[in-house]
């Protein structure tokens, strides 16, 4: 008597699913090579020229003159970055001065298709088509951010290092630390998972081993003054115009009421001075550090009420990511690529509960492209009302998504008795 065979349309619906994944693939990755092929296009002038677009012309200065001079930011003076961040600066430059804009174009790709490659793989991301095509239409709208911004490489390794963390905790802490020391926002990731971890050991030992690793290549450079050189310099900033708490100054600017806007050349940004934004300005670190006790307090109260652990390392990334944007003197608009890689995240493991934040990304992503570069000179030259109206609502919007996320802890605090689902082994 032979076994029973399993019966045909459950063996064709089997391969009909298979092949139905494979070409959602298929179609994800197409859309990834169109959306890069368009910047590759836009950026034509630029590497035929041997120029630079955005903030990739001081990352080249700086490299190269760190090659020929063997003096580097971050360990010869004080810089605006962590010391990691010359480490992809200094690959670009490795092919020369006049390609740099091709090989910076090119390392921000290449990150950005690992990103989207474990989106799509990732042991945890049971919705990674839908984040992927999210991930895409993101950097398709901040594509001249994502391209020309140091952002633009820590981001994919955000969005890397948090799908890791469920099956490999101790590379995914390595990963986000050394985000970490290129920008200094991927640590609200490494906090939050050092929070809910069962591994914790682990992710802490991988993070110091990073940390330790950077710090060495600094002191032995003869820069141990300088190695937290970039937390002194964000003390020094004034509001800065695209702030969210700069909001009310900015509106003061626009009706005359002895507050402007002023051009700070020695970081080479825009800021407000009068009124009360010295005042605002000398309160925002007390509270961008009270704001992150508070989130990390309200992520350990929910794990210890049982709240599941996936959710709450998404969560917990997201609500501590935008009270480091909302609580900030600075608004650099590359900032929402930090918002950006945290929600694909979350929309990867956790699909439509994450759809409202999805949602608000995507004008958040819009109303920032629309303000810079596009309408950028309008806003600080002549304080258009029209762009500080858009401005103003994409900053409305940051501060929902953050009050999302805080409400969202809250929720799963409540919900007590959850079993774990981020195993880490």
């Amino acid at each position: 008597m032979t076994a029973p065979r399993p019966e045909f349309p459950v063996l064709m619906s089997r391969k009909m699913m298979s092949r139905r994944i494979r070409s959602g693939e298929i179609v994800v990755v197409a859309a990834f090579a169109v959306v890069h092929l368009l910047f590759l296009a836009l950026l034509l002038p630029y590497f035929s020229e041997g120029t630079t677009y955005g903030d990739v012309v001081l990352y080249r200065h700086w490299a190269l003159h760190g090659l020929s001079t063997g003096s580097w930011q971050g360990i010869d003076t004080d810089w605006v970055y962590p010391a990691g961040a010359m480490l992809p600066m200094v690959l670009a430059a490795l092919a020369g001065p006049e390609p740099y804009m091709l090989a910076w174009f090119l390392l921000c790709t290449i990150l950005n298709l690992c990103a989207v490659w474990m989106l799509l793989r990732g042991r945890s991301a049971r919705y990674g088509r839908h984040a992927a095509c999210l991930w895409i239409v993101l950097t398709a709208i901040l594509g001249p951010l994502s391209f020309s911004r140091v952002d633009g490489i820590a981001g994919p390794l955000v969005v890397m290092g948090l799908l890791l963390a469920g099956s490999r905790p101790f590379l995914a802490s390595m990963v986000l630390s050394a985000a970490t020391w290129i920008k200094v926002w991927p640590a609200a990731a490494v906090l939050a998972l050092l929070i809910v971890s069962t591994a914790r050991v682990r992710v802490f030992l991988a993070g110091a081993a990073v940390s330790a690793a950077v710090a060495a290549v600094v002191v032995s450079g003869g820069g141990a003054r300088h190695l937290f050189g970039f937390v002194a310099a964000q003390g020094e900033r004034g509001m800065q115009l695209e702030a969210p708490l700069s909001t009310p100054g900015l509106w003061q600017a626009v009706i005359s009421r002895g507050t402007s806007v002023v051009f700070n050349d020695e970081i080479d940004t825009m800021e407000i001075r009068g009124s009360l934004a010295g005042v605002v300005g000398s309160l925002m670190n007390p509270l961008l550090c009270g704001s992150l006790v508070v989130v990390g307090a309200l992520l350990t109260a929910a794990l210890r009420a049982g709240a599941d652990r996936g959710r709450l390392l998404t969560v917990g990334t997201l609500a501590l990511i935008g009270a480091m944007i909302v609580f900030n003197k600075v608004g650099s608009p590359q900032f929402m690529i930090w918002l950006a890689a945290a929600i694909a995240v979350g929309v990867a493991v956790r699909g439509r509960e994450w759809a409202f934040p999805a949602a608000l990304m995507v004008g958040i992503s819009i109303l920032t492209t629309l303000v810079y570069p596009i309408l950028y000179v309008q806003l600080y030259r002549d304080l258009d009302p029209g762009v500080a109206l858009l401005l103003s609502m994409r900053n409305l919007l940051v501060v929902l998504v953050f009050c999302w996320a805080v409400r969202e802890l809250l929720r799963l605090r409540r919900r007590s008795g959850a079993p774990p689902a981020l195993h880490t082994s």
